[in-house]
């Protein structure tokens, strides 16, 4: 096999973790030259024994610059970091493992290149992702083509390309981080769902984290929410007027929207009925919203509202992401543990009628108050938790005081959790949801996002009781 010409020199991998281990391994497949840097010792020698590779610490790798053709970077690595800015300054190009990837592919490294799908934006990355995937392989029993979700839904791109079973269409979830290290990666099809505050410590502004993300608008077949604001200023920025608009609400010619119920395309005026909006998994607009951006691109590589509808009907949503985990008078107890910033729990509260609220945890630095304007109306009960529960309380007891609070005093993870579940069971009504979409990071006292929605289940589960109904 014939290297492509951009892997005929040194290479240098950056990082030694999940990522970098990832790209050494493949790198090490096709027989490149390739050394590994990384200052973690056990990783280092963990890559060298899985790979034969060389490594070197990172210090080591500055002083030799001058020796490589190329940088992989693991997509944790920020653009400020030392080796990364003196490689470009040097003349050497940096790449991510993503865009290693798609190189290859594009060459024909592992046979015909696939179709890339690729999903963006702040929220909602992941269950959009898997619902295209799930569209596209609903389509799959018509044209026999495979498709499958990949990137940060659990399967990397590099072991969906050379898995043993070709896999013909590749959905891929890709961050901020991964988007950045890119140049040639331009999707088939590319979905930019929505923009908000996030990573800036990483990317420096929000402007280039917005930057990073719109890439995926460079494709052929480009999809944007056009109900967000900003992510219409970079539709905007980029002079298309055949970008693809998703919206929940009636759309205009060439977009897809909400009408009577109804996942609704618009063409010449004539509008296609794809799909219920109704039922969809997680309940409430995020569910909707995600569905749209879905199927807009599902309809542009040829699957029918039958394949999209079916998709729909059977898709679960992955754990934390909005599963009702329990169900009792009337009422549902709905774990979207993954809500970890204001903007994602916006979404969770959008339509999810009227609610018990479970939030709290690390803010960090984001503005509460505007959420909670948003969505006073709803608020049945609110149970907070967390170190920064008095941020939350206080903002209620300015813009909403008539709504019952209960702010636990707790740093025990499950016995915080059993106190605000036990006061909203006491509060809601048959028809309301229970829901947890923290607004907030979940480090202080979870070991993550999951068992944070875990130990919600399992509080919902053991003291949820049946409400009295709504009197009329």
């Amino acid at each position: 096999m014939t290297l492509p010409g951009f892997l005929t020199g040194h290479v240098l991998v950056a990082g030694a973790g999940v990522s970098g281990l990832g790209a050494a391994r493949l790198l090490a497949d096709l027989g490149v030259t390739f050394t590994v840097a990384d200052d973690n010792e056990v990783s280092r020698n963990n890559v060298r024994d899985i790979t034969g590779a060389p490594t070197v610490t990172v210090s080591e790798a500055r002083e030799s610059l001058q020796n490589y053709s190329l940088v992989v970077t693991s997509p944790g690595w920020r653009p400020d970091s030392p080796l990364l800015v003196e490689a470009i300054s040097a003349g050497i190009e940096v790449i991510g493992d993503v865009e290693l990837c798609f190189r290859l592919d594009r060459a024909g490294v592992f046979g015909a290149p696939r179709t890339w799908l690729v999903v963006t934006g702040t929220n909602g990355k992941t269950t959009t992702t898997g619902m295209l995937a799930s569209m596209m392989t609903q389509a799959g029993e018509r044209t026999g083509l495979t498709a499958v979700a990949c990137g940060n839904i659990g399967l990397a791109v590099s072991d969906a390309l050379t898995s043993d079973e070709r896999v013909d269409i590749l959905v891929a979830e890709l961050s901020s981080f991964q988007l950045h290290w890119s140049s040639e990666l331009i999707p088939d099809a590319g979905v930019l769902l929505n923009l908000a505050d996030d990573h800036i410590d990483w990317h420096g502004s929000f402007e280039a984290y917005a930057d990073a993300k719109a890439k995926v608008l460079q494709a052929p077949i480009a999809v944007a929410g056009v109900d967000d604001e900003f992510v219409l200023q970079w539709v905007h920025a980029t002079g298309r007027d055949d970008i693809i608009g998703f919206t929940l609400n009636q759309p205009e010619t060439g977009q897809i929207g909400v009408v009577d119920g109804f996942i609704t395309e618009s063409h010449a005026d004539i509008w296609t009925r794809i799909a219920s909006a109704e039922g969809i998994e997680p309940p409430g607009q995020a569910g909707v919203f995600d569905a749209l951006a879905a199927a807009a691109v599902a309809r542009s590589q040829g699957a029918t509202p039958e394949d999209i509808e079916q998709a729909l009907r059977n898709f679960q949503v992955d754990g934390h992401r909005g599963a009702v985990v329990h169900r009792a008078g009337g009422v549902q107890w709905v774990d979207n543990s993954k809500a970890t910033n204001p903007h994602a729990a916006h979404s969770a509260l959008e339509g999810a009628g009227t609610i018990a609220w479970i939030a709290g945890g690390q803010l960090k630095g984001a503005a509460i108050d505007p959420l909670i304007e948003a969505h006073k109306d709803q608020f049945r009960a609110v149970g907070l938790l967390g170190i920064d529960r008095e941020i939350l309380a206080d903002a209620f007891a300015r813009i909403a005081p008539n709504v019952p609070v209960l702010v636990s005093e707790s740093t025990d993870p499950d016995e915080a959790m059993a106190e605000v579940v036990k006061f909203v069971a006491h509060e809601v009504k048959s028809g309301d949801s229970v829901l947890l979409a923290p607004a907030a990071a979940s480090l202080d006292m979870y070991t993550g996002m999951a068992h944070r929605g875990d130990v919600f289940a399992q509080a919902a589960r053991a003291n949820a009781i049946i409400p009295e109904p709504e009197e009329g």
